[in-house]
């Protein structure tokens, strides 16, 4: 009897709400009670002719690398030419003067058009969330790899779900949005960093869960942090950038 008893409330109570809320909606008759006006989302030159959107920060446009310093704070030591950008290997990273947390970035990137080397060997950077979660930069065309270290992966993670990767000497674009990851009070993690990747105008990572710093060795884990710059690896090889620019969210 029990059972049947709370059977017949819980029945009583879903067919009360149901009743409630199709009162609800059977009172509003005029289409304009469901219309929002305000507030009214801010007008802004989209994208046009590869040139970035009005509410844009440009990051580097091929004239010079004023956003840009190496780890120490110096001025950037990588080239420029022909508009490009291009890794002076062994000079070190690079990274942007001011940080960002959530955000969208629109990168171009370019491996050698000579060949040389294998695997990770081959055409090999990186772009650094918060100088922190890495999206490898790598020339992945037909040039295998372990699956999470190829281009598009979130290094040492998520594998990309498909290979998008251009022939070598061809510029990539990577349309990246990323979440940065809450902390609270304590330092602890309350909600783990996010990034959604269109590789070549293909969807390669899919609102994937970043597990922590990418690391080269061992696991991934997260140590609280505020706002980071983005950083751009110095892996030996002579790799190009290009239309860098980002968005606040």
């Amino acid at each position: 009897m029990k059972i049947h008893f709370l059977s017949l409330r819980m029945l009583l109570t879903f067919s009360l709400g149901t009743i409630a809320q199709a009162t609800l909606f059977s009172q509003i008759t005029d289409p304009k009670a469901t219309e929002v006006w305000e507030p009214e989302p801010r007008k802004i030159t989209p994208v046009v002719n590869n040139m970035p959107p009005s509410d844009a920060i440009v990051l580097f446009d091929g004239k010079n690398m004023d956003a840009w310093t190496d780890l120490k704070g110096n001025a950037c030591p990588w080239q420029i030419a022909e508009s490009f950008l291009t890794v002076v290997p062994k000079t070190g990273d690079i990274k942007t003067k001011k940080q960002f947390g959530d955000c969208q970035i629109h990168i171009e990137w370019r491996a050698p058009v000579v060949v040389k080397g294998e695997g990770q060997g081959r055409g090999n950077s990186g772009i650094f969330l918060q100088e922190i979660y890495e999206l490898q930069v790598l020339d992945s065309y037909d040039n295998r790899t372990y699956s999470n270290g190829q281009a598009a992966s979130i290094y040492k993670q998520t594998i990309p779900l498909v290979n998008a990767n251009k022939k070598p000497g061809e510029w990539q674009v990577y349309e990246i949005i990323y979440k940065a990851p809450r902390f609270n009070a304590d330092g602890i993690l309350t909600a783990p960093p996010t990034i959604t990747v269109l590789h070549n105008g293909v969807l390669v990572q899919n609102n994937t869960e970043i597990k922590g710093a990418t690391e080269y060795i061992g696991l991934p884990k997260f140590k609280a942090h505020e706002k980071g710059s983005l950083r751009l690896q110095d892996h030996g090889d002579l790799v190009s950038f290009r239309n860098i620019w980002i968005r606040e969210l």
